[in-house]
């Protein structure tokens, strides 16, 4: 089961930064969680709140201004992919705004990293599926009635880049899980937090947890 570094490993250091990225390759992750946002002066920024500290939307400030807000160094997408080449990249877009600039660095990417495009906005994932040449999953927070009915919206257009799906460890449902694997997608898991819910995770056979508690999973 691949262990993601969700937003780095920031046991020390401030989350979604390159000492965090670091930090996850240093512990032996195998991927990195990151969230991408846009800014006010156009830039794929890596951060995950919405709303800074100073009480502005990180989309009316510039790269500058999160920075200074922050009190640390906040990187673009572009700048962490160059850094970190080797380790897989789990990429959740936060908001369809910043799909325009996100999409043109993956374009750029895409042929030399391990990538996953992932989002709550499940419209953002057809499109990055049917425009990149990369591997592409939907964010689920609820347990559907079926999956089915989850999947109901790309069953149209059996667009085999959408194939993964990422999971709340609230609502982990092994049957799901197993009829999603059969189907062909892999699964990911987020929230786990004791060491036993992430044995949970690969006990009901995940295929990645991604995980703030990377070292739990060294004596898994």
């Amino acid at each position: 089961m691949l262990v993601i570094a969700h937003r780095g490993y920031h046991a020390a250091v401030p989350q979604n930064t390159m000492a965090a990225f670091q930090a996850a390759v240093m512990v032996g992750a195998s991927g990195i969680e990151t969230d991408v946002r846009i800014s006010r002066d156009g830039l794929p920024i890596l951060i995950h709140d919405r709303v800074t500290a100073s009480g502005q939307a990180v989309a009316d400030l510039t790269r500058s201004e999160i920075e200074q807000t922050a009190g640390y160094e906040v990187p673009t997408l572009d700048e962490a992919l160059e850094q970190f080449p080797g380790i897989l990249w789990n990429v959740e877009v936060k908001t369809m705004k910043a799909l325009p600039a996100v999409m043109n660095v993956l374009e750029k990417h895409q042929a030399g990293h391990r990538i996953v495009v992932t989002s709550f906005r499940h419209d953002l994932v057809a499109i990055c599926a049917s425009s990149l040449k990369i591997n592409c999953g939907i964010l689920v927070a609820h347990r559907p009635r079926t999956l089915t009915s989850l999947l109901a919206d790309f069953n149209c257009n059996g667009n085999p880049r959408i194939n993964h799906i990422v999971w709340d460890y609230e609502v982990l449902d092994g049957v799901l899980l197993k009829q999603a694997a059969i189907d062909g997608f892999r699964n990911f898991v987020y929230g786990a937090i004791t060491k036993a819910e992430h044995d949970d995770c690969r006990q009901q056979g995940a295929d990645g947890v991604i995980t703030d508690y990377p070292l739990l999973m060294q004596t898994a």
